[in-house]
């Protein structure tokens, strides 16, 4: 472990807890492959080699890790057994649960390989190999001042070395990923598995325990794990879900230690994170701070509330909105989260004086302000504008979103313009190539509306934006909706008046007949889709500048992570964008508050703890408590607890995407699954401290014994090769 800190913020804060402790504080840092070479993993506490982890030449832990819908997953046995988090399985389980087979509150068990179900709408990607395009890219804007044609030259560069890549090997997907926003780009290349299967869901009392009120919350007893099987073509080569597929046989899959880990012990972790901001101004977290966090956040809740009183019709509806519900309910806590973090900690003020100071580094020397002079100006400038129309930007992203019937209104319209803007003797030709493709955009919308949620959510966002200040108007809502007026009454009688007429709300209607005749869909148009489109068309006015602004940012940001660097002294580990990272640390408890200190493990006896609460969130089967009375805990318990370890605290650098990514010992074994942080990290996104920064994992022993003790899965156990 190097001596230097990346602990850029609350330095005081850090220096209070750490004094006396025995251990060194980790690096702040997710860090991509191509990055390793900067970390000494041995040093740290890891007991084998860096190669073992990532070797290009060779196999290694990385070719264990998967992607799967858009969590991490790893591989666990030589016939593509996956471990990743419930909450990740949360949607493929929903769309294979019915009233009469309710597999998401109940649980799902397949004791044979025929039993296994189609996890729809989950796909595996593998990394297989990376390349640094940075200069391929960046040689085709020199010179290029315009802003807008600067990021439609670097994205058209983008999609054509990742189309190269895929014609030189047609078993890969390609994908080129900015690394330093208008500063890095690496080319990645993916396998691709289509055919993925739930094996192992526990029940939704067990997956889920706790519910929302425990979600970003230490201590946690939740048992968030799944077990899913990818599978291939008889040839090894990938294919959509076929009783003929046979189990996918993985490079490397992760051995799985039932022994745990203790406080203190070195972990790592290796997965897909999704988005961090760090490297960005501060005027960026002053618009999360304003506007996105608590908009989004108060709009998500809402929504809740209307698909949850929906849900009360019937168990049909209730399933059908579980996954809207949850994803929505993971988003707000997480935005609340981090609204009380940036208040609490002031950060938009640290970043400010932060900036201030890089501005006078930038003016004190000759050559930087010459090259960077107008920098800070410009990005201050480019963020007023962007605060102008927040509101509106807000508004328009999210009610395609949150009104499934505009959403599917949308993808109507726009395969008809599209259909319809070719000659005539070219439409029947792209109906009949083009039309499964807009069936399959709207079988998951379908899946997941009801038309009283979508009534009650239409009429918010109609309100809302009658709300908005005179220079961020909707055109369709003044001109349909409120006519001159600004009542509540005018929204609501928009709203049953459209969705009276439209017959998109029929699924049926739409699926097998509107879809099934090119002379029907052509001519077919309602209130409905004349309101869409006038939305569709103010977005498109709307894109010149918007555009304008994202390649003018693009070049800003480049400069200002440039500058930075050279104000800093430093090489920053670029922001998290869904590429492989790898991150480490240690098994740790934290103080959140005064006086208070949070162990690190969790147990069964905090399980029956919370279930006498009265809470039904805390629901559990009863065989828990029997087991537990009993001290039935076979080898999965930990001495000196005298129970069975349910869930864990670290002190790694994670945010979403991370879901589901192995936790490994020093060894490189599997010892837990990541699936949460604490509430005080959801701020992770904008900045990570060792004090605060608490990541949290299902402790493997907890998912042997539920497996083995409660579901009765010991087949599973035994294919992972665990003694029992």
């Amino acid at each position: 472990m190097t001596a230097k800190k990346k602990t850029i913020f609350f330095t005081l804060l850090l220096s209070f807890l750490i004094t006396g402790s025995a251990y060194t504080p980790p690096d702040e840092g997710m860090y991509p492959l191509s990055e390793l070479r900067k970390v000494n993993l041995n040093n740290a506490g890891l007991k084998i080699s860096m190669k073992e982890i990532y070797n290009p030449d060779s196999i290694s832990l990385i070719d264990a890790l998967v992607n799967v819908g858009g969590c991490t997953g790893s591989f666990i046995s030589d016939e593509g057994l996956i471990i990743t988090n419930h909450h990740c399985a949360f949607s493929a389980v929903q769309l294979a649960s019915t009233p009469q087979n309710d597999y998401l509150n109940k649980g799902f068990v397949a004791r044979e390989r025929e039993q296994e179900i189609e996890a729809k709408g989950l796909t595996c990607r593998i990394t297989d190999s990376y390349e640094d395009v940075s200069d391929k890219i960046l040689s085709v804007v020199a010179g290029v001042t315009d802003p807008a044609s600067r990021i439609r030259l670097v994205n058209e560069e983008m999609k054509k070395l990742a189309a190269q890549a895929e014609q030189q090997d047609a078993t890969i997907k390609a994908e080129v990923s900015e690394m330093f926003i208008g500063k890095t780009y690496v080319l990645f290349r993916y396998k691709m598995i289509q055919d993925v299967r739930l094996v192992y869901v526990p029940s939704r009392n067990i997956g889920e325990f706790g519910g929302e009120t425990d979600n970003w919350v230490w201590p946690r007893h939740t048992g968030d794990f799944s077990f899913m099987r990818a599978y291939v073509a008889p040839d090894g080569s990938s294919a959509k879900y076929s009783k003929a597929n046979v189990p996918y046989k993985p490079k490397k899959f992760l051995k799985v230690n039932p022994k745990g880990v203790s406080e203190d012990d070195f972990v790592f972790i290796l997965g897909y994170p999704g988005k961090t901001f760090r490297n960005r101004p501060a005027q960026y977290i002053q618009y999360q701070q304003n506007y996105l966090l608590p908009y989004v956040s108060d709009l998500y809740d809402f929504q809740n509330h209307a698909m949850e009183a929906a849900g009360k019709k019937d168990k049909a509806t209730e399933l059908k909105l579980a996954t809207r519900i949850k994803r929505n309910a993971n988003v707000l806590k997480n935005y609340r989260g981090k609204l009380k973090g940036l208040n609490g900690l002031e950060l938009v003020q640290q970043k400010r004086e932060e900036d201030e100071k890089l501005a006078e580094y930038i003016n004190s020397n000759v050559e930087l302000k010459e090259k960077y002079g107008t920098l800070m100006s410009s990005i201050d400038n480019l963020y007023k504008l962007i605060y102008n129309d927040a509101y509106r930007e807000l508004w328009l992203t999210q009610v395609y979103s949150g009104v499934s019937l505009l959403n599917i209104a949308r993808q109507v319209n726009s395969f008809k313009a599209a259909m319809l803007s070719r000659p005539l003797s070219e439409r029947a030709k792209y109906y009949t190539d083009s039309i499964g493709v807009l069936e399959q955009k709207l079988k998951p919308i379908y899946q997941s509306y009801d038309l009283d949620a979508d009534k009650a959510i239409f009429t918010r966002m109609l309100n809302d934006a009658a709300k908005l200040p005179k220079i961020q108007r909707v055109d369709a809502v003044d001109k349909k909706v409120l006519k001159g007026f600004s009542s509540q009454e005018q929204a609501d009688k928009f709203v049953e008046t459209t969705l009276q007429y439209t017959r998109l709300k029929d699924a049926d209607y739409v699926l097998n007949t509107l879809l099934k005749s090119q002379a029907l869909l052509s001519g077919y148009n309602d209130p409905l889709l004349v309101f869409e489109n006038d939305i569709s068309t103010q977005i498109k006015a709307l894109k010149p500048e918007r555009d304008r602004r994202e390649g003018l940012l693009n070049k800003l940001m480049g400069d200002y992570v440039a500058a930075k660097e050279l104000f800093k002294k430093q090489d920053f580990i670029p922001d998290a964008n869904s590429t492989l990272r790898l991150t480490y640390g240690y098994v740790r408890g934290y103080a959140p508050a005064d006086a208070t200190y949070m162990k690190p493990f969790t147990t069964i006896k905090g399980v029956l703890e919370k279930g006498s609460t009265g809470n039904p969130e805390f629901s559990y089967p009863t065989v828990i408590k029997q087991l537990w009375q009993t001290k039935d805990f076979g080898p999965f318990v930990k001495d000196d607890l005298n129970d069975v370890p349910v869930a864990f605290l670290y002190n790694l650098d994670t945010t979403g995407g991370n879901s589901g990514s192995p936790v490994m010992n020093s060894k490189g074994e599997l010892i837990g699954v990541n699936f949460d942080r604490a509430y005080e990290a959801t701020i992770n996104d904008y900045a990570w401290n060792e004090s605060y920064s608490r990541s949290i994992g299902v402790d493997i022993r907890y998912v042997l014994w539920i497996a083995s003790k409660v579901d009765k899965a010991d087949f599973l156990i035994r294919e992972m090769g665990v003694a029992q």
